[in-house]
């Protein structure tokens, strides 16, 4: 087992929605959902529109994005999306 970490930030223009450590994630692609894990592939992807889940151990964050893109590059996860949904504080 590993102790690393993808490094995560989901981001807009107008907004960060997401930005820290994750052990997964699962993002919205244009044509399907796509799962990252610790060590994936360099990828870049266009993305539809749902939710990015980022789980890190029993912690889960889902983030709503609609358009934009996904880069995958040594273990860091960037979402830039046109529109990021945030959750209001309680």
């Amino acid at each position: 087992m590993t102790d690393r970490k993808l490094q995560v930030s989901v981001i807009s223009p107008a907004a960060v929605g997401f930005s820290g450590e994750g052990d997964s994630v699962i993002i919205p692609a244009y044509d399907g959902q796509l799962g990252i894990l610790v060590g994936h592939a360099p990828m870049m992807v266009l993305l539809g529109t749902g939710d990015v889940v980022i789980r890190d151990g029993d912690a889960e964050h889902r983030i709503p994005v609609s358009g934009g893109f996904m880069q995958v590059l040594d273990d860091e996860v960037a979402v830039l999306a046109e529109v990021v949904e945030i959750a209001a504080e309680e």
